[in-house]
């Protein structure tokens, strides 16, 4: 079983959601941490944990951001990271379902990753590398963040389900 920790200048962690019922807001976090105990051999044995900063939202609107940070949403004062700690993994190949328990705000709901490998190679300074591609979908006001307004038309502003992408390149340690 070898450790493999996150490398973020080469990873992304990303989001969307759907605005007014016609379009999707897209966002990223900007600092995070992940481990993985990964051996090929025994795929099913593996282990994630992950962390991910609030304050490093980026919508790309600063006054979005400032809200989403805010009470009415991940209230980043209060619960200044989120995070990951996988429960099972099930491998079929280089696809992989990986169940864990996810926090946000102070909620844990179980959410289960459709995760791919997508390669492994040595780098230039020796190191090795591997990389994994991950989505999920989960319901925003599961994990308490459930501010919203309604619309004249009817339905809200801000959808309930939250697409999470997640592009991992991870380097082995030691």
């Amino acid at each position: 079983m070898a450790t493999w920790n996150i490398d973020p200048a080469h990873s992304h962690v990303s989001f969307r959601v759907r605005h007014l019922l016609i379009s999707k807001v897209r966002g990223s976090f900007g600092s995070y941490s992940a481990t993985l105990d990964y051996d090929p051999a025994n795929p099913a044995a593996a282990s994630v944990t992950a962390s991910i900063a609030i304050d490093s939202i980026d919508t790309g609107v600063g006054d979005r951001d400032a809200h989403l940070k805010s009470a009415d949403f991940f209230d980043a004062a209060s619960h200044p990271n989120m995070g990951f700690q996988s429960t099972a993994v099930r491998a079929d190949g280089d696809a992989f379902a990986i169940t864990g328990d996810l926090t946000i705000r102070g909620n844990t709901r179980a959410v289960t990753l459709k995760a791919e490998r997508t390669g492994e190679t040595k780098d230039p300074w020796g190191n090795t590398r591997i990389a994994f591609e991950a989505k999920t979908r989960i319901s925003r006001k599961e994990f308490g963040l459930s501010w919203n307004a309604l619309l004249e038309t009817g339905g809200a502003v801000v959808g309930d389900d939250v697409d999470i992408e997640i592009e991992a390149e991870l380097v082995r340690a030691g």
